[in-house]
This record gives C-alpha cells, structure tokens and sequence, in this order.
C-alpha cells in the first residue's frame, strides 16, 4: 500500500490527497514536519520538502505534488484529472501551476509563515502587514476565480479536474490559517462550498494543527 509522508496544513500534500481520495486508491498516512529535517526524510526527498509518496513493496519512492498526481493521473484509469483535449490539458495544466505558484507564494506561504512557522518554530509573533498584504493578494485571487466560475463549469471547463483539486488544496490552507474573507465572492464560496462536501475532502476538515485552530467557519459545508 501506498504511504503518503505528509504535512498536515501543506497544500501540496493536500492536493495528492484529495486525487487519491477521488481515485479511491488507498494509503497510509506519514506526518512530516519539514524543518525537522529528518535524515530518513531527506534520504527520499533531498528538498526536505512534502509530499513524499512511497510503495515499498513496488520500491518506487516519488517526490513533488505534481509529478506525484501526474503518476497517479498515468497509471490509474479511474477519475482522470488531467484529461480531454491537447488545449483543455494545457489549461488544466496552467491553472495547477497558478494556484501551487502564484497562490502559494502570494497568499498560502506568508500566511503559513507568519501564523504557522513563526509559532510553532522560532517563537516570534506575526507581522500583520505581511498578513495584510496576503489577504488583500487573496482577495484578488478570488476575483480571478470568480470569474472562471462564472464562464465555466469548473476552473478549468466542463469537468472537474486537477485546476480544481489545486485550488481547492491551497484554498483550503488559506482558510484554515484565518486568510480568506469570502463577502463578495458567491461564486466561489459556491464552489467551495459543493467541494468541500465531497468524501475526498472531508478528512482534511477534520484534521488540526497543535495549537492553531482554524475560524469556526473552517470545516462547515454551509459557511
């Protein structure tokens, strides 16, 4: 059986999670803590960073979010994530590299720098600038995916895929850090809304960080 060494509130594990979850391809689950810098972890993943997939029966050990769910994505023909034309997977394609991008280094990242890393590592209180400034970066993120929704089914088109597994993930973190104000984005609080009802993804809402617990909105489908 597959093992997944994971960061709990790391959006890229997050991402591989809710593919398997929607695949139905079970695993097992490692907790990591990356600035632990464990030797056996840095052994499989130099980077010292999650997510880390491991098949010791199969010896096969991958590394990277999306090299993982393009494994995945290849050699498990249920609920295909990366899927339809050559223009509709280069879309798909862009959009995951939006939101592990952009996202994450505009909103995801400070947030969990400053209300995750900062407490729990090296014991420093939050700049609230930095705070301001991802969630106003947040806020235009959401107009972004507000309008996708508006002239799609799904970020990327017609079908869900991997754009929307990304975004979901990073999403996700964001909220449970205290960085996302949903007033004036229905449309993708909709969105969120459906997702978060679905079976892949209700683990991940039950899950929470020692000593940082998310808003009283965080795991309610209606929020």
């Amino acid at each position: 059986m597959w093992r997944l060494h994971q960061f709990p509130i790391c959006p890229f594990s997050r991402k591989v999670r809710l593919l398997m979850g929607e695949k139905g391809i079970a695993y097992s689950l490692q907790s990591e803590f990356p600035w632990e810098l464990r030797d056996e972890f840095l052994y499989m993943n130099p980077t010292g960073r999650t997510p880390v997939l491991v098949h010791e029966e199969k010896n096969i050990t991958l590394c990277d979010s999306m090299a993982i769910c393009e494994y995945l994505d290849e050699t498990v023909d249920s609920a295909k994530m990366i899927n339809g034309s050559a223009e509709y997977r280069a879309e798909i394609r862009r959009l995951v590299s939006w939101f592990d991008e952009q996202f994450y280094g505009d909103v995801t990242a400070p947030l969990l720098h400053e209300r995750m890393r900062k407490r729990l590592v090296s014991r420093e209180s939050p700049n609230a600038g930095v705070l301001r400034e991802a969630m106003r970066l947040a806020n235009g993120h959401l107009d972004y995916m507000d309008y996708l929704i508006d002239h799609r089914n799904w970020m990327a088109g017609a079908k869900m895929s991997l754009a929307d597994l990304a975004a979901a993930a990073q999403l996700s973190v964001a909220d449970y850090l205290g960085g996302i104000d949903w007033t004036g984005h229905a449309q993708t609080k909709a969105w969120y809304s459906m997702f978060k009802s679905r079976p892949s993804f209700r683990p991940l809402l039950s899950e929470r960080m020692k000593a940082i617990a998310p808003p009283a909105h965080y795991d309610q489908v209606d929020f």
